[in-house]
């Protein structure tokens, strides 16, 4: 469908990647991996037609359509958001308005004349074009997609320029998906979409007839969706035939053999440099040396190995000690204007617990961020901070507050905490702040880089309470993964509100929900529960399932959060089953995940002990006494790193089934 050859681009001395060369076939997924700025959306830009390579060629067979998605800069005004999707059908709308055109024709033509016959015939056959376009599901198909993208039915007829730059992507893509077009380019699409809008654009794009490539830095939606995978790196693309997860696995694997092949061609050119030094004055081995010199002169060699980008970790700085309450809101109501948020609403947070915060937009996330620190007051109710709270809050409006006129160093230091300052630059780089790239000054900075500049220095201040909005909406998958790692280690309580489902399934172990006119709903557990129990819930209230009186309750009178799933004994059990998920998670997991890796590499050591004892039993070495010794102490050493990798793989084999036995988890 689509085929980039030879393809090269750069911008002056640095180039994004060169001779790039793959196709994209009918109903493919593809997903573009890197860090960012490695040219992911250079590159779909590039297939777009909106840049021009530096040298190659990009070939699609004529009257391919290719939809393109950007991350962000839509902005449409003076269209209704029925007009604008409406839009999409221009082809189908055209010819709508033809057949009027030429009907109301008809209608002043003797129906005897030759030029009427000739206008009914046109008219019959845009009327066969019509109907191939089935005209009649074009209102059903547009409400359904506006729907499925979180637009009710009063919004049909508001005016686009009312939406917020998130919608605006959102109507953006629903005209991309109304069209239908053969390529679908997707910069991240999730980025401005809530959990529920998530789920149903991943099964929207899974039954898509089109082929799609994608940008995302959501590991769920590039596992489930995509089967291929094109990832960027130091100018270099690579192919891997397999979704993102397979893309890790394979790339530390591929590395590993890239670094072995270099090292054992480099051995062999040094040995043969070594022969030609010592006997290039020999008289006698000059045949021998010159046949050396040609074989050295016509070897590929194997490039260095490029190194890694640093994988930097962070973490938090000791948070001050604080009371078993963190927070607490006792029959607390807020509304605007007719607009109710929530009503008699009690919740606690206490210490050491990690929330996620979902829902659609709209729905109270903020207002309820706000309220818990206190930021701002509720109609009615108290809110009240525990002993020696102290509490740090990342909302997407700090960006705006930042000095132009100072550094990015300057402002993270001036934000940083005694203890923390030395750990300024290191956070930084973990948030893709390097080099350079410190001494920038705000005022130039995208808004992105002005948001993790913000989150930088929130993270740096000493507190015992976060607060996270959106905190992961501007990071790669690196980035991500530092985060979430100080955020797991972090001893102090956490709220985050994020639609990054991976990010938040291994750190939170509770979920609060907000909907549009609905009291709060506690999930206790992450967000993989919280999707299940959610999803049986709404079954239950349309009488899907068998037990609806067990499934699912009201809000009680007094305004407290309804549980999911009421009753002592089902709460009992869902207690233990977030338990099981934490110890999983931050006991479990480390150790099957060292466990695995382990198993791995004795498999890696065995090979080569094999190898190696084939070599020892071969006449070749038995008849070089260097090369005997040589041999012989590599087995000695394999044979003592085998015996350690035996004793830890019992060790942690005994202790990973200890663990499960103790606490009732299945393998």
């Amino acid at each position: 469908m689509i085929s980039v050859q030879s393809l090269r681009v750069e911008f002056g001395a640095r180039v994004l990647f060169n001779d790039l060369a793959f196709s994209v076939q009918p109903r493919e997924r593809i997903a573009f991996a890197g860090h960012n700025g490695a040219g992911k959306s250079t590159l779909m830009k590039c297939v777009a037609g909106i840049i021009r390579p530096t040298a190659g060629q990009i070939h699609a067979p004529k009257g391919t359509r290719i939809g393109y998605l950007p991350q962000e800069g839509i902005h449409v005004k003076g269209r209704t958001l029925w007009q604008e999707t409406e839009s999409a059908f221009g082809e189908t709308m055209a010819l709508s308005e033809k057949i009027d055109r030429l009907s109301n024709e008809l209608v002043k033509l003797d129906p005897r004349s030759s030029p009427y016959g000739d206008l009914l015939e046109e008219i019959g056959e845009l009327e066969l074009l019509l109907d191939a376009t089935d005209p009649a599901r074009m209102k059903p198909r547009i409400e359904s997609v506006l729907k499925g993208l979180g637009f009710q039915q009063k919004d049909f007829v508001r005016d686009c320029s009312e939406f917020s730059g998130g919608w605006q992507m959102r109507i953006a893509m629903a005209k991309l998906f109304l069209q239908e077009p053969e390529v679908l380019l997707l910069d991240e699409p999730t980025n401005h979409l809530d959990i529920g809008t998530q789920i149903w654009v991943e099964q929207y794009l899974i039954n898509y007839p089109g082929a799609i490539l994608l940008i995302s830095h959501d590991r769920a939606l590039l596992d489930t969706l995509c089967t291929r995978t094109i990832a960027f790196s130091h100018g270099r693309a690579e192919e891997y035939a397999g979704n993102f997860s397979y893309f890790e696995r394979e790339s530390v694997l591929r590395k590993e053999i890239r670094v072995k092949q270099y090292t054992a061609q480099q051995r062999e050119i040094a040995e043969t440099q070594r022969f030609i030094d010592r006997f290039r004055a020999s008289a006698n081995k000059a045949t021998l040396v010159q046949s050396r010199i040609k074989l050295l002169a016509k070897v590929e060699r194997i490039p260095a190995p490029e190194q890694d980008d640093a994988v930097m970790n962070f973490k938090f700085p000791p948070p001050p000690n604080s009371g078993h309450t963190v927070a607490k809101l006792e029959g607390v109501s807020k509304s605007y204007g007719p607009l109710n948020i929530f009503s008699g609403f009690d919740f606690e947070i206490n210490k050491g617990e990690k929330f996620a915060i979902v829902g659609p937009n709209g729905a109270g996330k903020s207002t309820f961020c706000r309220m818990i620190t206190a930021q701002e007051e509720p109609d009615a109710g108290t809110h009240n901070f525990g002993h020696k709270v102290a509490c740090s809050f990342f909302s997407q409006n700090h960006a705006d507050e930042l000095d132009p006129n100072l550094s990015v160093l300057e402002t993270v230091e001036a934000a940083a905490s005694r203890e923390s300052m030395p750990h300024a630059r290191n956070l930084l780089g973990c948030f893709l702040f390097r080099g350079d790239d410190v001494f920038k000054k705000i005022g130039v900075l995208s808004g992105g880089e002005r948001s993790r500049v913000a989150l930088v220095c929130m993270l740096l201040r000493p507190a015992n309470f976060l607060i996270l909005d959106e905190p992961t909406n501007h990071l790669d998958m690196q980035s991500q993964d530092v985060l979430q790692r100080a955020l797991i280690d972090y001893p102090g309580s956490v709220m985050i509100v994020s639609h990054n489902r991976t990010f938040l399934d291994a750190l939170v172990s509770k979920t609060l929900e907000f909907r549009p006119g609905e009291q709060p709903t506690l999930y206790a557990g992450n967000i993989t529960y919280y999707l299940e129990k959610s999803a049986e819930d709404e079954a239950a209230k349309k009488g899907i399932a068998p037990r609806l009186a067990t499934l699912g309750t009201a809000a009680p009178a007094n305004g407290s959060l309804r549980q999911s799933v009421p009753g002592v004994n089902r709460k009992e059990q869902r207690r233990i089953e977030a338990e099981q998920r934490e110890i999983r998670s931050k006991v479990l997991k480390p150790l099957e995940t060292e466990f695995t890796a382990l198993e791995a590499k004795i498999a890696e050591l065995e090979a080569a002990q094999a190898t190696l004892t084939q070599q020892l039993s071969s006449e070749e070495t038995s008849n070089n006494p260097g090369k005997l010794r040589e041999v012989t102490n590599a087995v000695d050493k394999l044979a003592k790193s085998l015996e350690v990798s035996y004793t830890r793989w019992g060790a942690l084999s005994e202790e990973i089934e200890r663990l499960r036995t103790k606490h009732g988890i299945e393998a």
